[in-house]
């Protein structure tokens, strides 16, 4: 069975979970002595009440404001999920985990088993007690490929879940809690939904963890970090648009919004480290196309920046995050004009053959054409160049500095001294570019250089969740196949008939497997009379269970018995007792069985109409589009035209 890692093996990021969880309760505690004061400062008129509870609201307020705060801070400790290389890497983001109560499940699975399901509950407690132990583990996944599939297990198994266990039209009047991820606030809801989203969003994070880890200095650490961080925008972006109206902020459109460009942004950096990895030879193109990727990632950067000043976003965000993706912005801008500036100053001017190629790329490179000569003479002569560089330099140190500035304005990034070094390493290295090209003479005033064009020649992709890639099975098997025994089907107490062959057989048509129906009954035959009714479900013969069983084995069971006769079991679903009396005659009248198996096909039809939006839930309801393709192949009752006279 699946294991979750040890949340007690004290690891720096165990410890980093304990103190979250800590932090959690704290809040939580917080919340509901706020709710209290609240609740007695509307209802009390005695002035002097009301000024205390006014006083103890204000202490409370504060309070969460410096829990909400140190909460920031543990979110904002990136160094911890990030590797040892000793290679200086920009750090990314990563995000933690939602924590989540543990849940027992027992007496309620127990009650619906015996009362939905007419078995002992009790004979299914060793299945409960295994979906509780792999919720349990899925509390603390490890931060590899096998934390994910546990993840993939888990949330695979909520889906027979809600199909077993959580009807339409009552709930199983138990609580999902979860905390939001980077404010700590506790959230409960009843559907199921609210479950499912929540493992789906520390799917994502978990990638987002698995991405910030990976050693950026080798191209390998470069293309896992990169798929790690597609999969997690797959992730959010399911989410957002699967999933709506959920409890808590984390998981609102606007916020999953802005963690999906994330993402995407922290993608298009790997593929800037990646391109700088592989360019070997340093040429006027290569230095071009450094430029215009650096130019992307500054364009990614300010999405997410615009996303995170949003009305629902801002005040949730913690401070640190909108400063680094700011400093982030103005850094890449930097580099940007710093390459830009090295292909112009750094690379002798084109030969004659090379031209062609270079004022083609040249021609794309800018947003607006520099006013300088023209392409032609700009790129044949050294000195226009090196205005042009220079331009370029004095840009990339304006936007250096500003980077620095934002970065000093947190003080939780100012403990950031990886990221500090980096911003101070590409500001010297302008300075000194700058100060190597400066000549005293130059009485110009040095211009105002036009910006970068953006482009990437590698786009971000956005990888859906792959449910499928994790095969479960359905816990709770043993109840019978889901076509009939679902949480939305109701069906009559099972009937025990004992049944005799006479001279014409039986006297009714068979077909499907598991379970078997009995698709017609001849009026008058041996079935009829017993009591066997047309849509009846064949649950067990003589005994033998018979709910998964194949079509021919259930006619090989009643063909073996003798003089004495056949015990068989058969329920009828409610609503499907068949045709009315009338139709009845009209049907068997008619030639053959053609008239029953319409109408059977027709409701067979419907089961799986029903089947299907099983998986749509109510309260914050998944939206509809889901339901058209079930994430896996579902133990659907196949229809075929294999009736046979018995």
């Amino acid at each position: 069975s699946q294991q979750g890692c040890d949340p007690f093996a004290q690891t720096q990021r165990s410890r980093l979970q304990h103190r979250r969880a800590r932090l959690n309760q704290q809040i939580n505690k917080e919340m509901r002595m706020r709710a209290g004061a609240e609740n007695l400062f509307r209802a009390t008129s005695n002035h002097k009440v009301k000024e205390t509870v006014a006083l103890e609201l204000s202490y409370v307020n504060s309070n969460l404001q410096l829990l909400k705060e140190e909460l920031e801070e543990l979110n904002s400790s990136v160094d911890i999920y990030q590797n040892d290389s000793e290679s200086i890497s920009v750090p990314m983001i990563p995000l933690g985990l939602k924590e989540t109560k543990e849940l027992d499940l027992l007496a309620p699975l127990k009650d619906l088993i015996s009362e939905h399901y007419g078995e002992e509950g009790v004979l299914f407690e060793k299945e409960i007690k295994e979906f509780m132990e792999l919720r349990q583990a899925m509390r603390t996944p490890s931060r590899n490929e096998a934390g994910l599939e546990l993840l993939m297990e888990y949330y695979n198994q909520l889906y027979f879940l809600d199909s077993r266990f959580f009807p339409p039209n009552r709930s199983l009047g138990v609580y999902f809690h979860w905390y939001d991820s980077l404010t700590g606030v506790p959230s409960h809801q009843r559907a199921l939904a609210f479950e499912k989203g929540s493992v789906l969003f520390n799917l994502g994070a978990l990638h987002t963890q698995i991405g910030a880890r990976q050693d950026r200095a080798s191209l390998p650490g470069l293309n896992q970090a990169i798929d790690a961080f597609q999969k997690a925008a797959g992730a959010f972006n399911y989410l957002k648009e699967n999933f709506s109206n959920a409890p808590s902020l984390d998981m609102s459109a606007a916020s999953l919004n802005m963690l999906v460009h994330l993402m995407v942004a922290q993608v298009q950096e790997c593929v800037f480290e990646k391109m700088t990895l592989l360019s070997a030879q340093h040429d006027f193109l290569t230095w071009l196309q450094l430029a215009q990727e650096a130019a992307r990632v500054e364009e990614v950067y300010s999405l997410v920046h615009q996303a995170m000043t949003q009305p629902h976003v801002k005040d949730y965000v913690p401070f640190s995050w909108t400063t680094m993706v700011h400093v982030k912005s103005e850094h890449f801008k930097a580099l940007s004009h710093y390459f830009a500036a090295l292909a112009l100053c750094d690379c002798p001017v084109a030969s004659d053959a090379e031209l062609p190629e270079q004022e083609k790329a040249f021609l794309q490179f800018h947003v607006s054409m520099p006013e300088a000569p023209s392409l032609h003479v700009l790129l044949q002569d050294p000195e226009e160049r090196r205005k042009l560089g220079k331009a370029h330099l004095k840009k990339a140190i304006m936007k250096h500095e500003e980077a620095m500035r934002i970065h000093g304005l947190c003080k939780i990034l100012r403990k950031m001294d990886i990221l500090q070094e980096v911003l101070s390493f590409a500001h010297k290295r302008s300075l000194s570019k700058y100060s190597e090209i400066d000549h005293e003479e130059d009485f110009f005033e040095t211009g105002d250089a036009p910006e970068v064009h953006p482009k990437t020649h590698q786009k971000p992709e956005i990888k859906s969740p792959n449910f499928s890639q994790v095969k479960v099975t359905d816990l709770f098997h043993r109840l019978g196949p889901l076509s009939v025994f679902s949480a939305k089907n109701k069906w009559y107490p099972a009937r025990r008939v004992h049944l005799r062959r006479g001279e014409n057989g039986f006297g009714f048509t068979l077909r499907g497997d598991s379970p078997v129906l009995i698709a017609g009954v001849i009026p008058g035959g041996c079935a009829a009379e017993a009591g066997l009714k047309e849509g009846d479900y064949i649950i067990s013969v003589n005994g033998k269970d018979c709910r998964w069983s194949k079509h021919a084995e259930v006619v090989q069971l009643l063909k073996s018995t003798g003089e004495e006769g056949v015990e068989i079991s058969v329920i009828t679903l409610q609503g499907s007792e068949g045709p009315k009396p009338v139709e009845k005659k009209a049907a068997a009248m008619s030639s053959g069985s053609s008239g029953m198996l319409k109408s059977n096909k027709e409701n067979n039809r419907r089961s799986l109409m029903n089947s299907k939006s099983a998986s749509t839930l109510l309260v914050w309801s998944k939206k509809s589009k889901r339901s058209k393709k079930s994430t896996y192949g579902v133990p659907f009752t196949a229809v075929g035209d294999n009736e046979v006279m018995y």
